[in-house]
């Protein structure tokens, strides 16, 4: 996939892909809910086996195997898809148990803090430079998580989990780069972590019982299209960054936490003391901040790639 160009112009196609597949990723814990009884665990491992599938046939329609052979050749691609694999499993597994656990409103946290836990990666990892603004967001959202300790009367794991295991998954493909396609990639992922998902089914199986035939054939085709729901908003998204400029993706993804916000305070009613709004609002004040940055640097980009061109002619 080629990285979309941060100065090409908004494509209507590209933001309905960019909001379906945002928005699909945001109604997610709908489609989670109804895969009950299965445990978080069996969900998972289904998910993984049958995107496994899915993928698969995407890659035969597609005729896309000999670019996914070519990985095979590339032992530092495929190292560092095994890493990606490995955080989107974590990342995957503990999503599904803030889901069945009635835990929603923690897990979209997780999604508010991800933009902020991926600029610290960029000091930490990447030796970027922070702006002043940026620093100030970074400080304000250490604040939030503070306050949001107190709340829960425990560190709020689920979000940070989740912000970081996705955090450093899309560090990973970013370093990858043009050089892999979403389907290839999400083919080597969960072939890399199939064995967890065997591994899983076997030990649940053996504890509680596996739910895959016991539950009627609606459960069981539910289950098996765990593999569609997965690559669907992937491929949607791989779509929208062919056709937006990068700010604007990085404007999009709010709307995954905003959607699976709402989703649990007013659908499935979760709990949402005082407290807990103030560290949430401390997020928001946060993101503003980090998004008012992030398009104030933009404009001026483009202000000195106009400034420069004009120079030259």
């Amino acid at each position: 996939m080629t990285p979309a160009n941060p100065h090409q112009k908004l494509s209507r196609p590209g933001l309905l892909y960019g909001f379906a597949a945002y928005g699909l990723w945001g109604l997610f814990p709908l489609y989670f809910l109804t895969l009950q009884p299965a445990s978080p665990f069996e969900i998972v491992s289904y998910r993984i086996i049958f995107s496994l599938i899915f993928c698969v046939l995407l890659l035969t329609i597609t005729r896309g195997w000999r670019r996914y052979v070519a990985l095979l050749r590339q032992r530092r691609v495929l190292f560092t898809l095994a890493i990606a694999g490995v955080l989107i499993y974590i990342n995957w597994q503990v999503f599904i148990i803030a889901v069945v656990s009635g835990q929603v409103l923690e897990s979209s946290l997780g999604y508010f803090i991800n933009p902020i836990f991926t600029v610290i990666l960029g000091v930490t990892v990447l030796k970027e430079k922070l702006r002043r603004l940026q620093w100030v967001a970074v400080g304000i959202s250490f604040i939030a998580v503070i306050v949001l300790t107190v709340s829960y009367g425990k560190l709020p794991w689920i979000s940070l989990a989740l912000a970081g295991s996705f955090g450093t998954y899309g560090l990973i493909k970013k370093r990858i780069g043009p050089r892999v396609d979403a389907i290839s990639g999400l083919t080597m992922e969960t072939m890399w972590v199939l064995p967890i998902a065997i591994i899983q089914l076997v030990i649940v199986g053996n504890l509680v019982g596996l739910t895959f035939f016991g539950h009627g054939t609606g459960h069981t085709l539910l289950l098996m299209s765990s593999g569609i729901f997965t690559a669907l908003p992937l491929l949607l998204f791989a779509a929208s960054a062919k056709r937006l400029p990068l700010t604007a993706i990085g404007l999009i993804q709010y709307s995954t936490p905003v959607v699976t916000f709402l989703l649990a305070l007013f659908v499935l009613h979760e709990d949402m003391p005082s407290s807990r709004w103030a560290g949430f609002i401390l997020i928001w004040v946060s993101l503003s901040i980090l998004t008012f940055d992030m398009i104030k640097t933009s404009r001026v980009s483009r202000l000195a790639r106009a400034t420069q061109s004009t120079s030259l002619i």
